[in-house]
């Protein structure tokens, strides 16, 4: 499983709650309908006043050709303009990661899904 991290800075000219209420609404909905994503994460800091980054977001796919299938789609293009009106796209890393799973006690399947396999 390919998992794409993002390390996510809001914009100059938008406050932190501005910045979780528009990325976990309407770009959410947004987000969760790229082609082959299998599981869609998103994280938001508990203090944000001493954090370095407003948010994390990871998004899983079978493998990088399925990530790269998803970004290329005409979907994939909506969310990334969208991502751009409220996220500083320069400031924050993204990682490109194949996950291994040391223990997952939170009912989840081992490869990220609640059902059978």
């Amino acid at each position: 499983m390919m998992k794409m991290v993002n390390l996510l800075v809001r914009r100059d000219d938008l406050t932190h709650e501005a910045f979780v209420e528009r990325w976990e609404g309407p770009h959410a909905e947004l987000a969760r309908q790229l082609p082959g994503l299998r599981k869609y994460t998103t994280s938001v800091p508990t203090d944000p006043e001493r954090s370095a980054y407003d948010g994390v977001v990871e998004l899983y796919f079978d493998d990088m050709a399925a990530l790269k299938a998803a970004f290329d789609s005409e979907i994939g293009q909506q969310v990334m303009a969208d991502a751009a009106e409220f996220v500083d796209g320069d400031e924050g890393p993204t990682l490109y990661l194949e996950e291994t799973v040391q223990l997952d006690e939170t009912g989840s399947d081992a490869d990220g899904t609640d059902g059978p396999n």
